[in-house]
């Protein structure tokens, strides 16, 4: 598979997950009048929304063409890691560091 049509895929994926995404997260904030539910509820509304914003982050790099290069040192991200974790920002190594 080429870069460009991995690329076209993963945009393509991307975007599926963050309408996936926007409709979960919609669901959960319709407020059920359980009060029980109210505190998982907060949890995975964070959870979705931190999501959203790693997609739409992953999103604007690869419209700005700085998708797949570390935001840290400025080098390529591993495809093998990128295929994992389509919206990490750092290499390995810079991840590392990161969270020490």
């Amino acid at each position: 598979m080429t870069d460009q049509t991995w690329l076209t895929d993963l945009k393509t994926t991307l975007t599926q997950e963050h309408k996936t995404q926007t409709a979960r997260l919609t669901e959960l904030t319709a407020d059920t009048g359980d009060p029980a539910q109210a505190h998982t509820n907060a949890a995975l509304i964070a959870a979705a929304r931190q999501s959203l914003e790693q997609i739409s982050a992953a999103l604007r790099r690869l419209a700005a063409g700085s998708y797949g290069t570390c935001e840290r040192c400025g080098t390529a991200i591993a495809r093998e890691r990128l295929e994992i974790i389509p919206h990490a920002r750092f290499c390995v190594p810079c991840q590392q560091k990161q969270h020490g």
